[in-house]
């Protein structure tokens, strides 16, 4: 019967944390909490856990309204961002923690501890304490404690945001092959939409406390319902344009004209805002369909294997995503190309009207 939450609010004094937020989350199912810092998703969190009560609104699970019920009486496990063990438990006492409070007897305890061990590779390290293991060995031990209980809902907070990048994408994959195996409804929150996409599943878009968007993960990122799930949703935050259709073509910018895609053809002529993620702007043509653009570089930001050129096009401020280290000058002009296809279209009062087809 899953989990479901009826328009749940959160208010402290005068400040609205959560805003009339309801979604239904069935058995089984991956289910990812994004949005900006402050966008409300660990209040939620904290709700659904039973840690806090919402201020109105309620909870059920399996049929059961829990709105009043305590996180001891539920049958959850969390994980959070610090690698939160017991100091004087051996890794292997860290991760039966939870059956031993179950009264499981010794052999089933073993049994569960050890196949849980396995997935996440810490069979060697089990008679080890938590000091003596590496950040991502201890994020290890939290995640297979609070998997080993086979819980009806496992919550993990951010739980790789204090890993290095590697560790981080290690994990992203294993945890997602592990949750695949499991009628536990998962809710993972994180900031970072290339996170949300690699663990799929379904995905709840949060903003300053309201729910934006809900759906499939990689259909609501091909088809974001609006500006603002459009920002959240891309990393860097989309690229805005304002453009306009008439009888003399379409218009990016000030009266710059380009091919009008397919897509867009049956639109009405009118104002229009134009979107298109900083990857699907590049520094060179791709394609005898890209048009360009004469920028000038506001700055240039180099993030490991990957540069980032924050440009001024007219009077729009622009991001674009290029694989390889690249140095240009701040101040130097640059022409930046970009496909028509690429282009999502949003209303002028940030509906959205076209998506670019899906890949």
């Amino acid at each position: 019967m899953g989990f479901t939450a009826e328009n749940v609010s959160l208010r402290v004094n005068d400040e609205t944390y959560l805003n009339d937020i309801s979604f239904h989350l069935e058995p089984g199912s991956v289910n990812i909490f994004l949005g900006r810092t402050l966008a409300g998703k660990t209040s939620l969190l904290r709700i659904v856990a039973g840690l806090d009560r919402p201020t109105s609104g309620k909870i059920t699970a399996k049929g059961r309204d829990v709105t009043g019920m305590s996180v001891q009486k539920r049958n959850l496990s969390m994980v959070y961002q610090q690698f939160i063990n017991y100091p004087s438990f051996t890794v292997y006492d860290n991760i039966a923690s939870p059956l031993k409070v179950a009264g499981l007897n010794k052999a089933a305890i073993r049994e569960r501890v050890m196949e849980t061990a396995g997935l996440l590779h810490l069979e060697e390290l089990l008679n080890r304490l938590p000091e003596e293991l590496s950040g991502g060995q201890q994020q290890r031990c939290a995640i297979a404690r609070a998997l080993v209980k086979d819980a009806d809902l496992l919550l993990l907070d951010e739980p790789l945001v204090n890993l290095d990048y590697k560790l981080r994408e290690e994990l992203q994959s294993e945890l997602s092959a592990i949750f695949s195996r499991r009628e536990t409804i998962v809710i993972y929150t994180t900031t970072e939409p290339g996170e949300a996409l690699k663990l799929g599943g379904n995905i709840l878009i949060l903003d300053e406390g309201k729910l934006l968007q809900t759906g499939p993960t990689s259909q609501v990122f091909h088809r974001p319902a609006d500006v603002r799930c459009a920002q959240v949703f891309s990393d860097p935050p989309i690229n805005l344009l304002d453009c306009r259709i008439t009888d003399r073509g379409f218009f990016l910018g000030n009266e710059l004209p380009i091919p009008l895609p397919p897509a867009l053809g049956d639109l009405p002529h009118g104002e229009y805002r134009a979107g298109i993620r900083a990857h699907h702007l590049s520094i060179a043509p791709a394609g005898r369909a890209d048009m360009g653009l004469d920028t000038v570089i506001e700055l240039t930001e180099i993030n490991g294997s990957e540069t980032f050129f924050h440009v001024r096009y007219q009077e729009s401020r622009l991001v674009i995503q290029e694989m390889g280290v690249h140095s240009l000058k701040i101040g130097r002009e640059l022409e930046v190309f970009l496909d028509p296809a690429h282009l999502f279209i949003f209303s002028t009062d940030g509906a959205l009207v076209s998506a670019p087809e899906t890949p």
